[in-house]
């Protein structure tokens, strides 16, 4: 009991640093006057008063957490977020309900980027400025920053760092000390982030929609403020500055960290996931722009190109915007990128999927199964670079792979006997346990998930957090190994 109480006291001070973070659209709503004012000073109120009780209550248990208690804190923190982050969308749009509602913050702060709103050009700036400060937050997520806040609060980061962060950045350290790496994360992400604004609005985007929509790209959860994403700005230029952030939010933000921090461009090159994820994801431009030309979906090879690379860039690295409805297309093609969500993104990414990394550690293992078969005796390592993968990262693997299809077949079938046509279900399950945001039939890009009922929508909802946490985090808690003393 007393290790949780020592969880609930840094839980308590992440729901006030969260709340902190309501104060920016409420500035808003109070400088523009859009009608939200009250909305989110209520929200500011609750958020703020809930996380000082429980923190205030649980003060006398306050300790370093154990490698246990991280794992629990992360899965309270992206089960609880959500809890507060809906309270502007329930008090605004009380006909959501709160399946609904949870559902809108749980995709903004697990960076998925589905919707149940329409009518997003006449909502409220604070609304939708809401939507895309989480997206921001959960992009390179709230636990990194917090490793970077609570020594100051007196917790120690590195179980919560371990817990959520992905592959290799688990294992290595880009500074000394914990809090400093996650400042240089936080940096990192922060200035591409202001880059990204300048070369929106220098495109011709308003400044609350290149704040918005820097906010979305860089954290590649797709939310728009216009119901036609880019198809409302029509503009080659404003797609290609998107394909340009987006293919580098994809990346290892370590990869950044380290290429800012020693002044040196190598570290791109001798990244295990970089050029294969260029390679696939541009390749796949090229090749759908020329499928798309070839079956007389664009007469002109360019404009092919155009919306081929702008929705293969942003499917493949699970961000989710559009600017056409790509579900018209001849099947193969939004099936392909789908495809393409579960795996192109590089860990220590924004991005959502199984991860590059985990892919290549697979494709080399296969081969090495093959030789093993020919010749027995041969001793053949698995080899990232110069690096050999150890057994234990390669079971992990295959076991994080089981976990994954496993889930995909099971919510594909449980949201089919909910209702759900099989076309709607399966990309719901990719869509969501992806961190993809928009799917095919029912939640296409031209749609949103307004029409699934309550529990097809908590279903996704917990599928979206199973994703963002990568399977294990949040599945850990539910065992009973785990609460053994």
């Amino acid at each position: 009991m007393t290790h949780f109480l020592a969880v609930a006291n840094v839980l308590g001070k992440m729901i006030l640093v969260f709340g902190l973070t309501m104060l920016i659209p409420y500035g808003v709503a109070y400088w523009l006057e859009d009608g939200s004012l009250d909305v989110f000073r209520d929200a500011l109120l609750i958020t703020l008063g809930c996380g000082a009780a429980i923190w205030l209550m649980t003060r006398p248990f306050k300790r370093e957490l154990q490698i246990r208690d991280g794992f629990l804190l992360v899965v309270l923190v992206w089960l609880s977020l959500p809890l507060f982050g809906m309270l502007p969308f329930l008090a605004y749009f009380p006909e959501l309900g709160i399946a609904k509602s949870y559902f809108e913050a749980a995709s903004g702060l697990t960076a998925t980027g589905g919707t149940v709103l329409t009518g997003l050009d006449s909502l409220p700036h604070a609304i939708n400025l809401w939507r895309g400060l989480m997206i921001w937050l959960g992009g390179m997520g709230l636990i990194v920053l917090a490793v970077a806040i609570l020594p100051m609060l007196g917790v120690g980061g590195r179980q919560l760092f371990k817990a959520e962060i992905p592959g290799p950045m688990k294992e290595s350290k880009l500074t000394p000390r914990i809090a400093e790496t996650a400042k240089g994360l936080w940096l990192v992400y922060a200035a591409l982030t202001l880059l990204c604004i300048i070369a929106y609005w220098s495109a011709g985007m308003s400044e609350f929609d290149a704040v918005m929509h820097a906010f979305t790209t860089l954290g590649l959860g797709g939310f728009s403020s216009h119901d036609a994403s880019y198809g409302y700005w029509d503009s080659p230029l404003i797609e290609a500055i998107a394909i340009v952030f987006m293919l580098l939010a994809g990346i290892n933000f370590a990869t950044h960290f380290m290429v800012w921090r020693t002044k040196s461009f190598s570290f791109y090159r001798v990244d295990p996931e970089a050029k294969l994820f260029f390679l696939i994801v541009l390749g796949s431009c090229a090749g759908l722009a020329v499928y798309l030309w070839s079956e007389g979906v664009y007469e002109e090879p360019l404009m092919a190109l155009r919306f081929a690379a702008f929705n293969v860039v942003s499917v493949a690295t699970t961000t989710g915007y559009s600017n056409t409805d790509y579900a018209v297309w001849p099947i193969f093609a939004p099936l392909w990128m789908m495809f393409l969500s579960g795996f192109s993104t590089s860990s220590g990414s924004t991005g959502g999927g199984i991860k590059m990394i985990r892919v290549r550690i697979l494709y080399k293992q296969f081969f090495r199964e093959m030789i093993t078969i020919m010749h027995p005796r041969a001793v053949s390592p698995v080899k990232i670079g110069r690096n050999v993968i150890s057994h234990k990262i390669i079971f992990a693997v295959l076991a994080y792979l089981f976990v994954y299809a496993a889930s995909m077949v099971l919510m594909t079938l449980t949201l089919t006997l909910s209702g759900l046509d099989g076309m709607t279900a399966f990309s719901a399950a990719i869509a969501c346990l992806n961190n993809l945001g928009p799917g095919m039939g029912e939640i296409g890009p031209a749609s949103t998930y307004v029409s699934l009922n309550d529990f097809q929508i908590w279903l996704c909802s917990f599928a979206m957090l199973l994703g963002r946490l990568e399977f294990y985090t949040l599945l850990i808690v539910f065992t009973i190994a785990f609460w053994r003393k």
